[in-house]
């Protein structure tokens, strides 16, 4: 807040700079000249008079007496506004700059109070930060309930049975049958996607996952062999080893076990909860091979 008075300070002075010596230099000038010619508008007026008045002695229209008294009078008039065309220049330049600061100043203080009682000066001091993300209330879209999402899931089932030759779609309703904790229509849903995109070994794993979690969380029988059918496809997938690792020590293959989970940990970044929980699991999996 103070930085923003400072600024306006700092801009009305600069703007005073280039404002007013202009207009003071002006008016001093205009007021030099009309002074200047006013004097000499009466000095040919009054030289004119003595002109006359010396014309009219030689033809004797007035006497000496006479024409020394109107000589003196003119001439006293002469002096006279001679010495007020003095003290108006002396004047005239001050009231004119006493003018122009007046309105210098005036003008810009009139807008700061202007400002204060129509602007908004609160927004200077808690200004709104750029690029700051809407309040939750006004761009949170409104969470949908679980009947809606259950709807949504129902309508992408319904129109895969019209197109089933989308893998997109089929891996969309998995996963979305997995987050629903739906693993039987989950594991029905991922078999479709990966007829599909056979290719894919992150898929295939989460078809493994489904599959063992639909079947008692186990992962003896068909999610292992989906496992294989993994490794087969990227034999150095993160998530597949991890898979594998956890199927080989479910059936007590240890050496096996810590084989795949030790390659896992070369994938992972050190020191991280993915490679404490990994060395964990191998160290069970050591403890376990060394008591047999």
């Amino acid at each position: 807040m103070i930085l923003f008075w400072v600024i306006c300070a700092l801009l009305i002075v600069i703007a005073l700079a280039f404002i007013l010596p202009p207009l003071l230099q002006r008016s001093e000038k205009a007021e030099s000249v009309s002074d200047e010619e006013r004097k000499q508008a009466n000095i040919a007026v009054y030289r004119d008079q003595l002109s006359e008045l010396e014309a009219d002695l030689r033809n004797g229209i007035v006497a000496e007496e006479q024409y020394a008294q109107d000589r003196d009078e003119i001439e006293r008039r002469l002096l006279e506004d001679t010495a007020t065309t003095r003290s108006t220049k002396t004047v005239a330049p001050f009231n004119a700059r006493t003018t122009a600061y007046l309105l210098g100043f005036g003008l810009p203080l009139i807008a700061i109070i202007f400002y204060l009682k129509v602007g908004e000066p609160n927004l200077i001091a808690n200004p709104a930060p750029v690029g700051a993300p809407p309040s939750a209330e006004s761009a949170a879209p409104p969470e949908r309930s679980q009947e809606q999402i259950e709807a949504n899931v129902a309508k992408l089932a319904q129109r895969l049975q019209s197109n089933p030759n989308d893998p997109q779609g089929w891996t969309m309703l998995a996963r979305s049958y997995s987050s629903m904790e739906k693993y039987s229509d989950a594991a029905s849903a991922y078999a479709k996607a990966t007829e599909l995109n056979p290719k894919d070994a992150d898929l295939l794993a989460e078809y493994a996952f489904a599959t063992a979690m639909s079947e008692g969380r186990s992962l003896e029988g068909k999610p292992t062999e989906i496992i294989n059918r993994a490794l087969k496809v990227d034999p150095e997938n993160p998530k597949v080893l991890q898979l594998a690792g956890s199927a080989a020590f479910e059936a007590k293959d240890y050496k096996k076990a810590v084989d795949y989970w030790q390659r896992v940990l070369k994938k992972v970044p050190p020191g991280s909860e993915v490679a404490e929980a990994i060395n964990s699991r191998i160290n069970e999996a050591k403890t376990l091979a060394a008591s047999k």
